[in-house]
């Protein structure tokens, strides 16, 4: 199983990033295959036909299950972010990939963002999300349980949604 992290930060090496990389930690039992932190593509962003993007999109369009992160902003997902997904296909960039919408904040009064602002992107995109969005808190996240309680409750419907490899039996 190919996995993937993106997060959408505008400050690079963000908690947001190591959350993503907890929660896929979490889920899989191992490190992402690939990590994208959408500000280290700069300026490739803003328009069309940066090479370093096009990998970046390839890598995640390729993957069988991204964690796809943001800090709340405004009440919801980062504008980075949102450069990022806009290079995606609709309907076909993410097709056949398993998606956990992720997002960070300050405070629980935007806890339903994950699952009601980003998750619909990501299916617009072609995402399969059958998990509910996750949304930690910035400050506790490392150690107050609720990335292992995720792992704990949604790790295996997650891991399982995962198509099988063309030209392989299914169970």
């Amino acid at each position: 199983m190919k996995v993937a992290v993106v997060a959408g930060n505008p400050k690079p090496h963000s908690r947001t990033l190591h959350a993503a990389e907890l929660v896929v930690e979490a889920l899989t039992g191992a490190a992402p295959d690939t990590v994208v932190d959408v500000i280290a593509l700069g300026d490739g962003l803003l328009g069309w036909g940066s090479e370093a993007v096009a990998d970046a999109v390839a890598a995640v369009s390729n993957s069988d299950l991204v964690v796809v992160a943001s800090p709340t902003f405004k009440a919801t997902y980062s504008g980075v972010l949102k450069l990022f997904l806009d290079q995606f296909a609709t309907g076909e960039g993410l097709r056949d990939v398993i998606a956990v919408p992720l997002m960070l904040g300050a405070a629980p009064f935007h806890a339903m963002a994950a699952e009601l602002l980003l998750k619909p992107l990501l299916v617009e995109l072609g995402a399969a999300c059958p998990a509910p969005g996750l949304f930690l808190l910035d400050g506790s996240y490392p150690t107050d349980g609720r990335i292992a309680d995720y792992a704990d409750r949604w790790g295996a419907l997650l891991r399982h949604s995962v198509p099988a490899p063309a030209g392989s039996e299914e169970p």
